[in-house]
């Protein structure tokens, strides 16, 4: 079906004569639903079982940044159900749904970024594709800029393939995220570029609320291109229902503030286990390996019980991280510190292995390596451990250090 037959114009607002070629098709059974070459404005639009949306090279879906446009729905954002606009594109309980193509989403965030800073917004700005509690999702070949805030967000869903995608967001927009899996199972993110204002790529998996508490687990991520996002990926900060069995593969970080980062508070329980990190290239990161127990943004981050240095009980909320394996990696141009790797006194990480790795680090501005309470601006730092039971490094070169390669603080 062609979106031109149900009244589509180049040029001219198109959102309604979209809608309906995909209800069309779904009623039918399912099919493809194509957007010829041209631009078309669009508001939110809504997926459905068995449709793929189909952008044909030279095609453009601009979305209006007409904020009345996008109906209020309630859904989960950073880890908290809350009011939101509707996502650009959205699907709840669906199967099959696909968006493929070379063509190009195009979201006008710069509207909506003005209107969170200055805080206009009563509730939370969109996501750009959300699929939520959706079976066999699978995105691929197109490109999406300037979304008005993450980008891709696939939340509860099972059997999600997302590869080829270039999502590009300006380094300044806020919370502009690449690809945030959240409480997903099987997920494949492969030979995707990303070039954002936040996380390229961030697996999480629902915070506090226990209802929401759960696992994303089973993922991979191979042959991405990650630059200018304050990490390359990332796990967590909201890991409450745990994140587990993951693999990142033959990825480029340049640019990125961290590389590979795991980061969570007390007050979130779960886990962060079982995870492979191998065959990645790092250039110009502040630092490139990170796993950090005491991380302070967002809601309650800057507590005392957060922040401080003593044990504190263990219960619900106490973090884990364990089995983290890393090898092959080679970084140049790390400015701030080679590795940052801290648990908790009651919590500490468990089975870290670094192997066969290289970090050249370059003299630059002091910056902060970690985000936590206790940080401070530093550079050409080499690997800090606190709070670690059984580190393996191995075959580690660690280059251009001002002071100790490595410093270890109730590590064994």
């Amino acid at each position: 079906m062609n979106i031109l037959d149900f009244g589509a114009v180049r040029g001219g607002f198109s959102g309604e004569a979209i809608q309906r070629a995909i209800d069309e098709a779904a009623a039918q059974g399912g099919g493809r639903v194509t957007v010829p070459a041209g631009e078309f404005v669009t508001a939110s639009l809504l997926m459905r079982s068995n449709v793929e949306l189909h952008l044909e090279a030279g095609a453009v879906l601009r979305f209006t940044d007409s904020f009345d446009a996008y109906p209020i729905i309630r859904t989960r954002w950073e880890g908290y159900e809350q009011d939101s606009y509707r996502p650009l594109l959205y699907a709840k309980g669906e199967r099959n749904v696909a968006v493929t193509g070379l063509g190009t989403l195009e979201g006008q965030g710069a509207a909506w970024w003005a209107a969170f800073r200055a805080g206009e917004l009563n509730v939370a700005r969109p996501c750009f594709i959300c699929f939520e509690d959706c079976e066999r999702v699978t995105l691929s070949g197109f490109k999406v800029t300037n979304s008005p805030a993450w980008t891709v967000h696939p939340l509860g869903c099972e059997n999600v393939t997302i590869e080829g995608l270039t999502v590009v967001n300006p380094a300044d927009s806020p919370n502009t995220d690449g690809i945030d899996p959240e409480s997903c199972r099987n997920v494949r993110i492969a030979q995707c570029h990303i070039d954002v204002g936040d996380d390229c790529i961030a697996i999480k998996a629902g915070t506090e609320d226990a209802e929401h508490a759960v696992p994303c687990e089973n993922v991979t991520v191979t042959g991405c291109t990650m630059v200018h996002g304050h990490g390359g990926v990332v796990l967590g900060s909201e890991m409450s229902g745990s994140i587990r069995r993951v693999a990142i593969s033959g990825c480029v970080f340049d640019g990125t503030d961290r590389g590979i980062r795991i980061k969570s508070r007390r007050g979130r329980g779960g886990s962060v286990e079982d995870v492979s990190v191998t065959g990645v290239v790092m250039n110009d990161v502040l630092c490139p390996l990170v796993v950090n127990l005491m991380y302070f943004c967002g809601k309650g981050g800057r507590t005392p019980y957060v922040c401080d240095t003593n044990p504190q009980p263990v219960g619900d909320g106490t973090p884990y991280v364990r089995r983290i394996r890393m090898a092959d990696i080679v970084v140049t141009n790390a400015k701030s510190a080679a590795a940052c790797l801290y648990g908790l006194p009651e919590a500490p990480l468990e089975d870290i292995s670094i192997v066969n790795t290289q970090i050249h680090l370059v003299e630059s501005e002091p910056a902060v390596p970690v985000m936590n309470a206790l940080a401070v601006p530093v550079t050409c730092a080499g690997l800090t451990a606190e709070h670690v039971r059984g580190l393996h490094l191995t075959d580690l070169r660690i280059v251009g250090a001002q002071g100790e390669d490595i410093t270890l603080r109730d590590v064994q």
